[in-house]
């Protein structure tokens, strides 16, 4: 009846497919690491350092441009130990569409998709692979959801935003990012939210799409499912942020419901949202 994905389909593959395409819940995407005597949010990384870890051209947590970047903390000479995703994911998606974009040369190298050729690393399945790999791998970096850092109590670090701003990953971060988002400006809401604009935005933050049928074979399945989401987007607040996701905002809530009464119908042509 529907699907999810944290890589959005675009127009031409939408309409092919004969889909609908909206968005559900953001949340971001953070670097965690494993080095001794560094706590979560004590260590500050930008977007081109982080490429170059990732690229393999940084080797070591003592290099001069971590080091310039954290002058007051104090950086081993230890082999840095690249964890990445072995799956296709949305999550790498968004983290590559974001080493993009700050990256020329991670641009050139590697680009950005669901799954790429690593440069350097080993693979781990899905954010609990990446995450206990990262927990068990002395000097290792990885990258995983939000939600999985903070319930698996691993060391985040912070980043330099877009404005020159260094933000910690948190909610308030995490809607600021959304907040100068023109979400109908890309057919199926599919706008990617990275390195955005502003002060306290958090640099990797995305959303989690759902998809339907336009015409789905079983209507009243699809609009019980209808039904569920536009209960989830009223009264859902609360557990998303509990599950550290934050909500989509109102006005984008309200032109998604239009977009489900315009778009998803039976064989009829009668809408499914509303029955």
């Amino acid at each position: 009846t529907f699907g999810a994905t944290d890589a959005p389909l675009k127009g031409p593959q939408l309409e092919k497919d004969g889909l609908v395409q909206f968005p559900m819940v953001m949340g971001g995407i953070v670097p965690v690491i494993n080095v001794d005597g560094i706590k979560p949010g004590d260590l500050v990384l930008d977007g081109p350092t982080l490429a170059k870890m990732f690229l393999g051209d940084i080797k070591s947590w003592d290099d001069p441009a971590i080091a310039k970047l954290n002058p007051s903390v104090k950086l081993p000479k230890q082999a840095i130990a690249v964890v990445h995703r072995s799956d296709g994911s949305g999550t790498t998606f968004n983290f590559t569409d974001y080493l993009v974009k700050v990256s020329p040369e991670w641009k050139d190298r590697v680009g950005s998709a669901t799954s790429v050729q690593w440069p350097t690393g080993i693979g781990a399945k899905g954010n609990e692979g990446v995450a206990n790999n990262v927990a068990q791998t002395k000097g290792s970096i990885g990258y995983v959801e939000y939600a999985y850092a903070k319930q698996n109590k691993l060391t985040y670090t912070r980043l330099i935003n877009k404005d020159g701003k260094t933000v910690a990953p948190e909610m308030k971060s995490f809607q600021a990012a959304a907040a100068s988002a023109d979400w109908t400006s890309v057919p199926g809401y599919g706008v990617i939210i990275t390195d955005q604009p502003g002060a306290d935005t958090w640099p990797i933050t995305t959303a989690t799409w759902i998809l339907m049928h336009k015409q789905p074979t079983d209507p009243a399945v699809a609009a019980d499912a209808l039904k569920f989401f536009a209960w989830a987007y009223v009264k859902g607040d609360k557990m998303a942020e509990d599950l550290d996701y934050i909500p989509m905002p109102e006005n984008v809530v309200a032109s998604v419901k239009k977009t489900w009464a315009a778009e998803i119908k039976d064989a009829s042509g009668k809408p499914l949202f509303g029955m």
